[in-house]
């Protein structure tokens, strides 16, 4: 069912209010025009007093949230804790997005109980998210990856069999705020690594099976994240077996994002300066030279707790409560 508001403000939780997206979230909600903030929890800082923008919020225990007091529950706690949190709050009536990959597409038989919630793969996509209960936002990586390879699989142009190749450089805040020593500023600075490799990170489940979904069951997909010493932001370079080679690169992202308020389509290669604290993915392609076979280059870049978390999740809640996706959203 769709929900529709008057002029009152639509009463929102977070729960995992202190992690990096929690934080975003509740900062994206106090500047919201219709958005009102009901409570915010987090567990180990419950009784902490914090500003958000012109508001203080106290934080409260999870077991403690009002959740009968939320038209709309944003759950940011990790991954693996995530699901009871969305069925206490579906069961007290509200509609919950999900941050965690707990409901996201390949993880397992629970992910068939929410709406994958990336509004620009259609109308389709986005009637389903308006009318969700429960909506699996994307993950920060994905996000990167699928709106970079959606126009290349509707325009038929992959080629069979393909190896594509996606390697992805993000800021520290990808990892979370819990304290580790690989992420101390020291281990960090001044330096970029590789992690999870050899195909292990826990986005490739999601976009293996977006791209099934997509209908494309026969191309390998090699995802390899890295570190880099920055707070923010995700640029991926992603090379791509095609069909044929084409005069202009850019054409079919233009063709499949012609309207879209959140997707920039350019020429030049996109920079993570284009894209901190705004809720865009920018991207561009252009035709490898010198392979046997024609060969594309897509590079995306986005904010990785904007477009690849609490932005995402505030446009996916707007269409849930029968807004402007845009609303309240940094262009």
């Amino acid at each position: 069912m769709i929900m529709h508001y008057g002029v009152n403000k639509i009463p929102v939780g977070v729960l995992g209010a202190s992690g990096y997206a929690g934080r975003e979230l509740c900062a994206l909600v106090a500047q919201h025009p219709r958005f009102s903030l009901a409570f915010a929890t987090a567990n180990e800082q419950r009784g902490q007093a914090v500003r958000v923008g012109r508001q203080e919020v106290t934080f409260i225990a999870t077991d403690d949230a009002p959740l009968d007091q939320a038209a709309i529950v944003f759950c940011a706690l990790p991954h693996g804790a995530s699901l009871p949190w969305v069925e206490r709050a579906c069961a007290f009536g509200a509609r919950v997005v999900d941050l965690s990959s707990d409901l996201r597409p390949g993880n397992g038989e629970d992910a068939r109980r929410a709406v994958y919630g990336m509004p620009e793969l259609g109308s389709t996509t986005r009637a389903s998210i308006k009318a969700a209960e429960i909506v699996a936002n994307p993950g920060c990586y994905p996000t990167s990856i699928l709106l970079a390879l959606a126009p290349l699989v509707s325009a038929g142009l992959l080629a069979p069999g393909a190896t594509i190749v996606a390697n992805s450089a993000s800021g520290v805040s990808g990892a979370g705020n819990s304290p580790t020593r690989e992420l101390l500023f020291a281990e960090v600075t001044a330096d970029y690594r590789a992690y999870a490799v050899g195909n292990t990170h826990r986005h490739l489940k999601e976009m293996t099976a977006t791209l099934s979904a997509f209908g494309v069951d026969d191309v390998d997909l090699v995802f390899t994240p890295h570190l880099l010493p920055v707070v923010r932001g995700i640029l991926s370079t992603i090379i791509v077996p095609v069909v044929a080679e084409l005069i202009d690169a850019t054409e079919p992202f233009r063709m499949a994002y012609p309207n879209e308020p959140f997707v920039e389509v350019v020429r030049e290669q996109p920079r993570l300066s284009d894209v901190v604290h705004r809720n865009v993915v920018r991207m561009t392609a252009t035709m490898i030279a010198g392979t046997r076979t024609p060969t594309m280059l897509v590079t995306s870049a986005i904010d990785n707790l904007m477009k690849g978390a609490a932005g995402q999740a505030v446009q996916n809640a707007n269409l849930m409560c029968g807004m402007d996706e845009c609303v309240g959203l940094p262009a």
